[in-house]
């Protein structure tokens, strides 16, 4: 799939969000889950960006998605949300919340899909099965993401999948990797099914 990314603008509160028109895919995630450089392997370019510390974007960062060079209505936005449960800065992180991010979850029209990122390396984290809960709770179409899973064996990814999805209380997590590319048709086909308006979370 041939896509033409540009990013479109920063927000820091509902009122500098674009207008809402076509599906946006929210991108949630711990500060160190590899966000960025998964966005970056979606986008098929170096737009998100990487930073050796954790936490640094603050704002909301939409990214217009167009199928074709030349064409000025995107087909979808994806919506780069602020990281969280990262020591330093979860704090300043929580303040935002009610200000900016959590009327985009729970308000946002537009909002196709959240796409809740975790680390497959690491046991399930509160602060991700509270994310998921709060999804739960907004009605959110949702879906979570493992990510870093090119650092395990075939049996690793295994263990690691039953072991989220009974940590999280979810179901049909999926396992990729930014680095091998592994998932990334699957993460593409549900955010494809999303923005097509159907229901992607977890029966």
């Amino acid at each position: 799939m041939r896509i033409f990314p540009k990013f479109l603008l920063s927000a820091m509160a509902p009122a500098q969000f674009p207008k809402p028109q076509v599906p946006e895919i929210a991108f949630l995630g711990r500060s160190n889950v590899g966000k960025s450089s998964l966005l970056n392997a979606l986008l098929q370019s170096n737009q998100a960006k990487v930073s050796s510390t954790p936490g640094r974007t603050r704002a909301i960062n939409f990214f217009a998605i167009h199928d074709r060079p030349e064409s000025q209505q995107p087909q979808m936005l994806f919506a780069d949300l602020p990281g969280y449960g990262y020591a330093k800065i979860s704090k300043s992180i929580s303040a935002e919340w009610p200000k900016f991010i959590e009327p985009y979850i729970k308000e946002r029209p537009t909002l196709a899909l959240c796409l809740c990122l975790v680390d497959s390396n690491i046991p399930p984290q509160p602060s991700d099965a509270q994310l998921i809960e709060f999804l739960k709770h907004a009605g959110r179409n949702y879906l979570v993401v493992a990510t870093k899973a090119d650092r395990l064996s075939g049996n690793g990814r295994t263990k690691a999948k039953i072991t989220l999805e009974k940590g999280l209380d979810t179901e049909g997590i999926l396992l990729c990797s930014s680095k091998t590319g592994a998932g990334m048709k699957e993460v593409w086909g549900a955010i494809q099914a999303a923005a097509a308006g159907e229901d992607v979370s977890p029966a």
